[in-house]
């Protein structure tokens, strides 16, 4: 106490005394402990900081967390949860015939400006070995496009293919959340690219909210002696920036009735899905979850389900073995449902969520090696254990305030590759499988639209049969011609995104004609690999 009562003093000193009353009042007088020491730009920018901090709401936060771990009970799980009954699955493989009303129902609503995406993008680069935000990653194609890039083009397609149907001039407004961490770098990164030729005004950023890390005694930590460990909220921060920025109000302004969420790191996110949004608006959702199905029960992604009737993601830690290999009577896992983070929502949903649930969302609590300043020596710890907990919510928090949830399923490979790692890490979810995922997929457009690839001998390259979970998709090619297996490279192909959204309109650039690899399809025409390079 003496610590903080000294500090309390200091900050007096430089007309600081409320804020270091307020703090010593909340037990959270330590963090003016090195004051004394301090310059003035350094003094200024902490009582900034503090300033806009509500410790004592902080302090609640720690005791509802910590009091039950911060995602419910989770005693006898097993025996509460249920899968997702049929009646409100809707699925890309299962449901062929019914795709097309379903994307005619999404264009429908995104030709009358009624959709918008909203895009969670705080994530930096740290775990892919970049100094940069994940949105502004090259994965290595051909056309060295980035994630923002990509994505900002098949919105581009979507309002293009939406306009063509219907006769009128659309647009999707383009919801960005970044982190205190990304949003200068993420706007001055749209900015030198002219916003992938989307318009200025329907690109709109906000900065979700930071939390300071916290000891496993509740006590702030400082990251500097004049600067508090801060993080970013979770993508569950959502809801509470929406409500600060004014962001619910700016959709209802537009006109905005539907809204797709998406995380900025899979590759393959189709934006403003209209098969997605169609099936949603045909079901009468006002919350809805894409999923894949889980490969194997082991397979760390949380699953969407029920617990005793109310629709939660359980997280794959949270299950036992014997229930994550239960399987139904089509051979299917039980519970495979794997979350994406990939959702839908009413504008009236999200607006009753800000308004009345949000408040109700209880932080989730992640034990983490915390590096801080000791609060006793002034030195620079670096744990090697868990030394304290950051608190986030996430993103399908609010699936339990639905009034009518449903799950649409796609396939893996045609709308999920995660970009988490370093290529140098561990093989799994990183720039080389993102690349592959998506020249993977174009192949198969190719393909599809009538197209053929040969080799360097002029021979055709048969198509290559799509496994899903054990189950072909396509008529498998000769087992003993060229057919590659799992660790070959994938036939280098992309297509960009302004040409074709979903491998629609193809047909024109490649019906009957045979291509070397590479092959890149753009708005400036084909280019192929010939003699001479490209």
């Amino acid at each position: 106490m003496e610590a903080a009562g000294a500090a309390g003093a200091d900050a007096a000193g430089d007309g600081a005394a409320a804020l270091g009353q307020r703090l010593a009042a909340a037990g959270q007088g330590h963090v003016l402990r090195f004051w004394p020491e301090l310059g003035g730009a350094a003094r200024r920018a902490l009582a900034a900081e503090l300033r806009d901090m509500d410790v004592a709401e902080i302090n609640r936060f720690f005791r509802r967390a910590r009091g039950d771990g911060g995602s419910g009970t989770t005693a006898g799980l097993d025996a509460r949860m249920e899968p997702v009954p049929r009646d409100v699955l809707g699925s890309a493989s299962r449901d062929r015939e019914l795709l097309p009303r379903w994307e005619s129902r999404g264009l429908a609503e995104i030709a009358r400006s009624r959709v918008a995406v909203l895009l969670l993008a705080g994530g930096q680069g740290t775990r892919l070995g970049v100094p940069y935000p994940k949105g502004m990653c090259d994965v290595g194609l051909p056309s060295r496009k980035t994630l923002f890039h990509l994505q900002a083009q098949r919105l581009q397609r979507l309002q293009q293919l939406a306009e063509e149907q219907h006769g009128t001039p659309c647009h999707i407004p383009w919801y960005i959340m970044t982190s205190g961490r990304t949003m200068e770098s993420t706007k001055e990164f749209f900015l030198k690219h002219r916003y992938f030729g989307l318009k200025k005004e329907n690109v709109i950023f906000f900065q979700q909210g930071m939390l300071p890390a916290l000891g496993f005694d509740g006590k702030i930590l400082l990251e500097e002696k004049g600067k508090i460990a801060m993080a970013p909220d979770g993508n569950g921060g959502l809801y509470r920036a929406l409500g600060a920025h004014g962001i619910v109000d700016d959709m209802e302004r537009r006109g905005v009735q539907s809204v797709h969420v998406y995380c900025v790191d899979n590759i393959l996110v189709k934006v403003a899905d209209p098969r997605f949004i169609g099936f949603c608006l045909e079901k009468g959702a006002d919350c809805g979850a894409k999923v894949v199905e889980k490969t194997n029960p082991t397979e760390p992604v949380g699953v969407v389900c029920r617990v005793d009737g109310v629709y939660q993601v359980v997280e794959y830690s949270e299950i036992s073995l014997a229930t994550a290999q239960k399987r139904g009577p089509d051979g299917r896992l039980l519970f495979n449902a794997g979350n994406i983070a990939n959702h839908f929502f009413t504008t009236a949903f999200l607006k009753d969520v800000v308004n009345t649930y949000e408040p109700q969302l209880q932080h989730h609590v992640a034990e983490k090696k915390i590096p801080h300043v000791d609060i006793t020596t002034g030195q620079l710890i670096q744990p090697e254990k868990p030394n304290g907990i950051k608190m986030e919510k996430f993103v399908f928090d609010i699936f339990q305030f639905s009034k009518k949830f449903v799950v649409y399923e796609v396939l893996r490979e045609d709308e999920f590759s995660p970009l988490k790692n370093a290529d140098s890490q561990n093989g799994k979810d990183n720039p080389t499988t993102a690349r592959h995922a998506l020249m993977s997929l174009h192949h198969c457009w190719v393909l599809n639209a009538g197209g053929h690839f040969v080799d360097e001998n002029g021979t055709r390259i048969p198509a290559i049969p799509r496994v899903t979970n054990g189950r072909s998709d396509a008529t498998p090619a000769d087992v003993n011609d060229n057919l590659k297996d799992a660790n070959d490279l994938p036939i280098q192909c992309e297509i960009s995104p302004l040409i074709s959204y979903g491998g629609e309109g193809l047909e024109k650039y490649v019906k009957d004609r045979e291509f070397r690899a590479p092959l890149i399809i753009d708005e400036d025409g084909i280019h192929e690999l010939v003699k001479n390079g490209m």
